[in-house]
């Protein structure tokens, strides 16, 4: 069977589907986008998505494409459309087609709405968590507002190559001597007394929205938390280290920078902190 998209109005098939030249996505990386997970026919985390695109959207000036109660209609039914129980989708919203032109176009112009799903292995992903991942370290190039979630991610695309190529997993990235996030993560570190620690909520890092969940995880584990920066030097001295995201969870990091993090393997506070993390999306 083909994959479905939904493309401004329309659900198309996926080698079908496309956009107009002069979409201001396409010329400008002027829109954003949001990525949320579809479990056992209950989606994860889904409320703090959309209201992170909603935010996203009003820091850019660009008008929601519909209402939140219309993109669950859709969500549901591009996932019924794909035959998917278990699914990753993704929601790009730009400011539209228009005359290219650096000034937000005059007039009333529509915003476009994108919305793909794929198949998503929870099993896959609990299995490369038991064995933990590898990164390495690149310098944060990334422009003033990374709290907004956009489009504009070649820098991130960058680091993750320069992960690849390193054989590594994700690329932790470094600003002023210390990790400000990963490539497309929250980047975590559990230090000796067991307390997590991560880049306080600036605008230097997006918010993640697993990464607020896994902060009410921690709450509830009646682990401390402490919003901080840290070097990847303080990383590598820690028991554990791990990163956050929509996709990767809670993903124990045992290597960084070809240098063991702890004993090499995942740690318990971070193993812990993906079952509370799982049990609690399934709850919700």
């Amino acid at each position: 069977m083909s994959r479905i998209a939904y493309v401004n109005g329309q659900y198309v098939p996926l080698s079908e589907a496309g956009v107009h030249i002069e979409d201001r996505g396409y010329q400008f990386a002027d829109g954003i986008y949001e990525v949320c997970l579809f479990i056992d026919g209950r989606y994860w985390d889904l409320e703090g998505h959309l209201s992170r695109m909603e935010r996203s959207l009003k820091e850019l000036q660009i008008e929601m494409p519909m209402p939140k109660s219309a993109l669950k209609t859709v969500m549901g039914e591009l996932v019924s459309r794909n035959r998917l129980r278990n699914a990753l989708i993704y929601i790009q919203t730009t400011r539209g087609v228009a005359s290219r032109n650096h000034p937000f176009p005059d007039g009333v112009v529509a915003p476009a709405l994108v919305m793909t799903a794929r198949r998503f292995d929870l099993d896959q992903s609990d299995a490369k968590a038991a064995k933990g991942i590898a990164v390495v370290t690149q310098p944060d190039i990334r422009w003033g507002r990374v709290d907004i979630k956009t489009i504009g991610l070649l820098p991130n695309t960058l680091a993750k190559q320069a992960a690849k190529e390193a054989k590594a997993d994700e690329a932790w990235l470094i600003r002023d001597g210390h990790v400000t996030e990963g490539a497309s993560s929250n980047a975590w570190i559990v230090d000796a007394r067991g307390v997590l620690i991560t880049h306080p909520k600036t605008n230097e890092i997006l918010g993640g929205i697993t990464r607020q969940t896994v902060m009410a995880c921690a709450q509830e584990l009646q682990i401390k938390i402490e919003e901080r920066p840290f070097t990847s030097e303080e990383a590598l001295k820690a028991p554990e280290a791990f990163l956050s995201s929509a996709t990767g969870l809670i993903m124990p990091i045992v290597q960084i920078d070809g240098k063991t993090v702890g004993n090499g393997e995942p740690g318990p506070v971070s193993l812990r902190l993906r079952e509370a993390y799982k049990a609690r999306a399934r709850a919700i």
